[in-house]
């Protein structure tokens, strides 16, 4: 029982790991493309640049919010284990 619980725990973690490492990554690169179209249009575009400075801030924050979702997704899998207690008990907590 313990040794599965343990097993299981490592396997949340892993995922956890690797999910917000995925997420954290693709939401930087969504960011730094979207940062890159704002600079470019305001460059073509200059008198345009407090409507795109605006859109672009709203724009970051919903991509940023999904890198938020993946870190709540990712510590409700490693914190809410069916044997939370049998983990505890192995770690001495």
């Amino acid at each position: 029982m313990e040794a599965q619980a343990l097993e299981f725990f490592i396997a949340c973690v892993t995922v956890a790991g690797f999910g917000i490492a995925i997420a954290a990554s693709a939401c930087g690169i969504a960011q730094g493309l979207g940062l890159k179209a704002a600079v470019e249009g305001i460059a073509r575009n200059p008198e345009s640049s407090g409507k795109v400075t605006v859109t672009m801030l709203i724009g970051l924050a919903m991509i940023e919010s999904l890198a938020i979702y993946a870190l709540v997704i990712s510590l409700i899998i490693i914190y809410a284990t069916p044997w939370a207690d049998t983990i505890q008990g192995l770690l001495g907590h």
